[in-house]
């Protein structure tokens, strides 16, 4: 959640961990354990009117209380099309998403025809495993179409990457098992109760049998979150801290050598902690938990990063917290929130692409997926914008930096076609902050349409009357229907501010 934390290299299975269980266990995990087939089509973003290319895949899911079936969120995204079948049962049936938490890599899926349902006995939650102990993992990998169960140890309880969002960290448990592509989603279970859902792993020869679950304090938020019908994001403290483990550095703050505490680097402007926190504070406890030197605090006996004691929380939930600032003891409350202003870096789903068409320029707002795409072209000044955003707070000037992604080589504008990854600063004397702002700049002016780049970059000017011509002639060509699509769906981009809102 917050920046600076590891980054971890792994793979987004669908794959299956696992544990060969007890006959009893099995029986119950047959019962319950669904394949899930998704038809699913990804957006084009080098594209955006595209809606991309149609695939199938599948992965797996279990029935919980409510007959409700959870799955892992990158097991259904962007799908068209779902059926879930059980164990020994020719039928698929049709299904849909109910709820779906890309930043923890859960989805909820139902079906309406309840004789898919006959037979099975919710499967119940348990609690964070113990070291070593073993673990049984229940699926359908590459190979068969049958169920699928292997065992495995549990290895590591740490906070690690969760590579599904693309910016997102959260608690995770590792097992040493080996990890087979097309069953994520599938129940991790321990003495008759799930312990975990598998959901990714290492890639290609970096580690061999080491594949991670998402646990119960995890899913247990998730279902908690979605009671009241919608699905909101994780909440943020939103600074950045280090490890206080430095004698020197102690004795300059005027901390006794007691191995607590870690140290405020930077507060997030509209996060959390703003007004609240300030560069330079020691942390020494939150919520009535102290914090060691190396930044953990143990839960249920187990050290786990400080940020695990706000991952349990919602948004508008208080956090208390104990303070060494300026060599006295203080205490501080803060009310936790989402920390919209890193939304920029989650990979988007199944919101379509938002984007602006004039004369073949084609503007689009800096997302991770547009990077992903511009990676090989962006230019220095395109890459330094999208690291720095968070870290400079950037996001506080520009809420959403607009790009110039492409140029559709037309006669009008086939001298520009260089212009192209370029972060666009004003068009027609307006200064661009979202993509909001595109078309009405574009209407202002007198007949040419002047727009100017980041760096003093030479302007692309445009004479209007051209553009309205070559316009249809352009979406002909490409095969463009809409000349732009700028409503935003989830998170909306105020001037100045984050909040959200529904689809127009």
């Amino acid at each position: 959640m917050s920046l600076g934390r590891k980054v971890l290299s792994v793979w987004l299975l669908g794959g299956l961990l696992g544990g060969c269980g007890q006959d009893g266990q099995l029986t119950e995990a047959k019962k319950n354990v669904v394949m899930v087939e998704v038809t699913s089509q990804t957006w084009d973003y080098r594209l955006p009117w595209n809606p991309g290319t149609v695939s199938s895949a599948r992965g797996a899911g279990f029935v919980i209380s409510g007959k409700r079936i959870l799955t892992n969120a990158h097991v259904i995204s962007g799908a068209r099309y779902i059926t879930v079948q059980r164990e020994a049962d020719p039928r698929k049936y049709p299904a849909k998403v109910k709820f779906v938490a890309h930043d923890c890599d859960l989805a909820m899926v139902e079906v309406e025809d309840k004789e898919f349902f006959k037979g099975t006995t919710a499967l119940s939650l348990g609690d964070i495993p113990q070291l070593e102990s073993v673990v049984s993992v229940y699926g359908f990998p590459i190979g068969g179409d049958r169920l699928s169960v292997t065992r495995g140890v549990v290895s590591r309880i740490d906070y690690n990457a969760y590579t599904h969002s693309g910016r997102e960290s959260h608690l995770a448990i590792q097992i040493d098992a080996a990890i087979n592509p097309g069953n994520s989603g599938g129940p991790v279970i321990q003495a008759d109760k799930v312990v975990g859902v598998a959901f990714q792993g290492f890639r290609g020869d970096v580690a061999q049998n080491v594949g991670y679950m998402i646990p119960t304090p995890v899913i247990r938020r998730f279902l908690q979150d979605v009671k009241d019908g919608t699905y909101d994001h994780y909440v943020d403290i939103a600074i950045r801290w280090m490890t206080l483990e430095n004698p020197a550095m102690r004795k300059y703050l005027g901390r006794p050598n007691d191995g607590l505490g870690v140290v405020v680097t930077d507060i997030f402007s509209e996060g959390s902690s703003d007004g609240i926190l300030q560069k330079g504070d020691v942390l020494l406890s939150i919520d009535g938990h102290p914090i060691e030197s190396d930044g953990s605090v143990r839960l249920q006996g187990q050290p786990v990063q400080l940020e695990e004691i706000v991952e349990r929380k919602f948004a508008g939930d208080p956090v208390a917290l104990e303070v060494w600032r300026k060599h006295k003891l203080e205490k501080a409350t803060l009310k936790l929130r989402p920390a919209e202003m890193f939304s920029m870096y989650e990979v988007l789903y199944e919101p379509p692409p938002r984007y602006v068409l004039y004369g073949g320029l084609v503007f689009q707002p800096l997302t991770t997926n547009l990077m992903g795409v511009l990676a090989g072209s962006a230019d220095l000044r395109l890459r330094q914008t999208y690291s720095l955003f968070g870290q400079d707070q950037i996001y506080r000037e520009t809420p959403e930096p607009v790009i110039l992604a492409s140029v559709l080589p037309d006669p009008l504008n086939v001298y520009l076609r260089g212009l192209a990854g370029q972060v666009v600063r004003e068009i027609n004397g307006t200064r661009i902050r979202t993509l909001a702002d595109v078309e009405p700049a574009l209407r202002e002016g007198g007949e040419r349409t002047v727009i100017r780049f980041e760096g003093d970059q030479r302007p692309a000017v445009l004479k209007k009357a051209e553009v309205d011509q070559a316009m249809p002639r352009i979406m002909a060509q490409y095969g463009i229907s809409d000349a732009s699509r700028t409503e935003v769906i989830g998170r909306r981009l105020a001037k100045g501010s984050y909040s959200r809102t529904e689809t127009k």
